[in-house]
């Protein structure tokens, strides 16, 4: 654990360092992005922040990895740098969503390659698809969550953290060292990014989060239990971003609207601030706590038996099926006709 508390270290002060660079880089290029009815700041804001984090991310685990561990993480560090590409370029020029979708597929896929996949089921088929569309589910929930001062580099610090932990528990240092990385990467950024954030991560830095946290996930392995039971293990500790995008989802197609093209203000983080006043701080706390709450009880069924783990697991979804009802009953405004 020592080496991954020196790769946190290390991480956080290159974020620290860099995200100042990484913002005034976004000014002199005209890296902005522009407030309109459907977002929340309302000047003009840097959006290199995604450079930064990838920056400290990948230096840091070239300082202090374990040059083993890392090599056998290229699929990784090709996906993540294709996907934070991506985002880069639809941050300063735009890009059709087919096209980022694509892309994202694509590097699910270059996972795949890299021998980085799911293994769940009998044969390769199944764990294939599933890892496809883990890998692109979860980098869109980053995304899409990525709607509040700190809220998407939060969610992101705080499942690293529990990654961090759940492989220290089981001596995983692959995963540990990229849970460290993500985790000291995030906590510098948010210095800058915590309401009132003076930069944003933009697509280069939700979607990078988004896919590392995929992939770091599908590497965790969970010897001292079963399958049956160990696969809710990272659907919890991501439970959030996925509670989100099902809520954004169901919302949208309620009321008529593409769920993947349209933007808005209906996602957890909004109707939390609806329902508590109109503070956007307290609605991005308030989901930490949440994501803090999943976090604490996919720690737990790490040593639960089958029962225990689809009581508590039935539970949760319960409670969540609830909350959805709940959320849904908040008013949200759907965004200006073109």
């Amino acid at each position: 654990m020592t080496r991954e508390i020196l790769i946190v270290a290390a991480a956080l002060a290159l974020a620290l360092g860099g995200t100042p660079v990484a913002r005034r880089l976004a000014h002199q290029f005209g890296v902005l992005d522009q407030p309109n009815a459907r977002k929340v700041h309302v000047k003009p804001t840097p959006l290199l922040g995604g450079v930064a984090i990838y920056s400290a991310f990948v230096l840091a685990l070239l300082f202090l990895g374990d040059r083993f561990y890392v090599n056998q993480v290229v699929g990784i560090f090709v996906g993540a740098s294709f996907v934070s590409f991506l985002g880069l370029v639809d941050d300063s020029r735009g890009l059709h969503p087919l096209i980022k979708l694509g892309g994202q597929i694509v590097a699910a896929l270059i996972l795949v390659l890299s021998g980085v996949y799911a293994d769940i089921f009998p044969g390769n088929g199944l764990d294939v698809a599933l890892t496809v569309l883990w890998v692109v589910g979860i980098t869109n929930a980053m995304n899409l969550l990525d709607n509040m001062d700190g809220l998407s580099g939060g969610l992101a610090a705080i499942a690293a953290a529990f990654f961090m932990v759940l492989a220290g528990l089981s001596h995983q240092y692959l995963v540990g060292a990229l849970a460290a990385a993500l985790l000291g990467a995030c906590i510098g950024f948010l210095r800058y990014n915590f309401n009132p954030a003076s930069i944003f991560m933009g697509d280069s830095g939700s979607l990078f989060l988004g896919f590392v946290l995929a992939a770091t996930a599908i590497k965790l392995r969970f010897p001292s239990n079963v399958v049956l039971v160990t696969w809710m293990i990272p659907v919890l500790v991501l439970g959030l971003p996925i509670f989100d995008t099902t809520l954004v989802f169901i919302s949208r197609l309620r009321r008529g609207l593409n769920p993947l093209t349209t933007p808005g203000k209906d996602h957890i983080s909004h109707r939390l601030a609806r329902l508590m006043g109109g503070s956007r701080r307290e609605a991005v706390l308030t989901c930490y706590l949440l994501a803090g709450a999943f976090g604490l009880i996919a720690i737990f069924l790490t040593q639960a038996a089958i029962l225990e783990a689809y009581a508590v697991g039935l539970t949760v979804l319960s409670i969540c099926l609830w909350a959805l009802w709940r959320l849904e009953q908040t008013p949200v405004s759907d965004p200006p006709t073109p």
